[in-house]
């Protein structure tokens, strides 16, 4: 899918589908957008005639075919909703509702002129992101393991955003673009089955990567862990026929002596619990486990690709977490890369510890900030269901940047506290401390366990148990938090 921008009249632009808003739907009626209007005039009124068959719940859709002095050949109204109301949510909504549409409809070319819409005080880059997005996103499909594919190619080829072409528009869209090939191959890689994404595929992809935009690529064997004193990371691997592995992706945008910002993904390949045996319904969606690898590496893509003027290291353990006679028992006790020791209470509590050693070999790279994302807990989930990701931080600044830059992706956050009374839940008899603290503050307790690992620099965690992946009819990964990181990255940089 292309995208351009170019300025055009809706009631002239000669292409297959043109699409246009509505507001209202209540008591207040509905009301056409200007460019809505300018195609009711040379229609002489057809779309006012319409407008009883198009529903006011926002992102309903109405097709017309062939309407008079009009040169597109099909126009598609959208509902914003109530005017009063609509924002970024609405506008998000009204470009998933024409993107379905125009999928269902197989147009090859379409005309966007929901992008000029006022959203609040969000500038009208914003806009061209976020409609951008939202086509590419609808548009995404997995079929690589189907014996058939229908439609194997998407039909929209081009989309055209009808504004005056500006700088600030044409990097926002190219942006956009690197931002949606990140989210692409962060879904593909949580939608491959486990048995062909396994640590080693990962390993290969970060390689890939690194070939097609000249990054740096290390990758430490079960040997190099071992000699390092990674016990955490390779308790959890114990079990598995699967060599772990140990992923360094660095990109390089801006000058040396700038510091990087490092991304710490968990990649946990397929995760059954180990010896704390997971129950066995929808113990398949634990291929999404390694998310958080995912969406490091999406985004590093997606950085490189547009070329972003940072500096960017991702540090991703991967590993599988199964049962056997080699994996660890509830009661071990391992050291860490750090020299800490951890009794292992619960199996099933792995991600911590994977990522407890790479948080500690993170700090090698002496980044400005670190921030690792991770499908930790179940209860993040509970509290915050799917809508919000999981934030805590050891430092408010950094933490408020996070939750700034989610609000600007409409990929957003919610901070949780990681006071220091919740580290008592953490004590053992016989280690250092535990690798769980029981059901109370899960989601809090297992962030404070990681705290434990990065006290030497600004740090942030996020659990994205909750939102990494959908259940159901829509079973699959969401991508996120790719929209997050990189607008995180771009921000912190100077970039709005």
């Amino acid at each position: 899918m292309e995208f351009s921008i170019t300025a055009l009249s809706p009631e002239t632009a000669k292409a297959g589908c043109v699409v246009v808003g509505v507001y209202g739907g209540g008591a207040a009626g509905k009301e056409l957008t200007p460019p809505a209007r300018r195609i009711d005039q040379a229609a002489r009124g057809a779309l006012h005639k319409a407008l009883a068959d198009l529903q006011g719940k926002t992102g309903s859709t109405l097709l017309l075919r062939g309407l008079p002095g009009v040169a597109a050949e099909r126009v598609l109204l959208v509902s914003l909703g109530a005017r009063k109301e609509f924002g970024a949510a609405q506008f998000r909504d009204a470009v998933r509702g024409a993107a379905t549409a125009l999928r269902d409809l197989g147009t090859r070319d379409a005309a966007l002129f929901l992008v000029d819409a006022k959203v609040a005080s969000q500038p009208l880059a914003w806009n061209v992101r976020h409609a951008a997005l939202g086509l590419r996103d609808a548009f995404y499909r997995f079929d690589q393991m189907k014996s058939e594919k229908k439609n194997a190619t998407p039909s929209l080829e081009q989309v055209i955003l009808p504004l005056s072409a500006k700088p600030p528009l044409a990097q926002a869209l190219a942006e956009a673009s690197a931002v949606a090939d990140g989210v692409a191959l962060a879904k593909t890689l949580g939608n491959l089955p486990p048995n062909v994404c396994t640590p080693s595929y990962l390993a290969e992809q970060a390689k890939k990567l690194a070939r097609q935009y000249k990054l740096g690529v290390e990758v430490l064997e079960r040997a190099d862990m071992q000699k390092l004193g990674m016990g955490a990371l390779l308790a959890v691997t114990g079990g598995s026929h699967q060599p772990p592995k140990l992923i360094v992706l660095r990109y390089h945008g801006a000058a040396k002596t700038v510091k990087p910002i490092a991304l710490v993904g968990k990649g946990i390949t397929f995760d059954t619990g180990g010896i704390s045996l997971k129950p066995a319904g929808e113990m398949d969606e634990m291929k999404f486990d390694m998310s958080g690898a995912g969406s490091v590496l999406g985004a590093i893509r997606a950085l490189a690709g547009m070329k972003a003027p940072v500096n960017v290291v991702g540090v991703i353990p991967t590993c599988e977490n199964m049962p056997g006679g080699q994996a660890t028992r509830p009661g071990d006790i391992v050291t860490t890369l750090s020299g800490k020791t951890i009794e292992i209470l619960n199996t099933d509590a792995e991600g911590r510890l994977i990522l407890c050693d790479a948080l500690e070999y993170a700090g090698r790279f002496n980044p400005e900030v670190v921030v690792d994302i991770a499908t930790l807990t179940g209860a993040c989930v509970i509290a915050l269901g799917h809508v919000a990701t999981g934030l805590f931080a050891n430092d408010q600044k950094l933490a408020d940047e996070i939750r700034a830059a989610g609000e600007d992706a409409f990929d957003r956050v919610w901070q949780l506290p990681l006071w220091e009374e919740y580290q008592e839940q953490l004590r053992s008899n016989f280690a250092d401390f535990a690798n769980i603290g029981g059901r109370p503050g899960g989601a809090i307790t297992a962030a404070s366990f990681l705290a434990r690992f990065t006290r030497k620099y600004r740090w942030a965690h996020l659990d994205i148990a909750g939102t990494a992946w959908k259940s159901g009819r829509e079973k699959g990964s969401t991508g996120r938090p790719v929209p997050l990181l990189v607008r995180f990255a771009l921000r912190h940089a100077g970039r709005k």
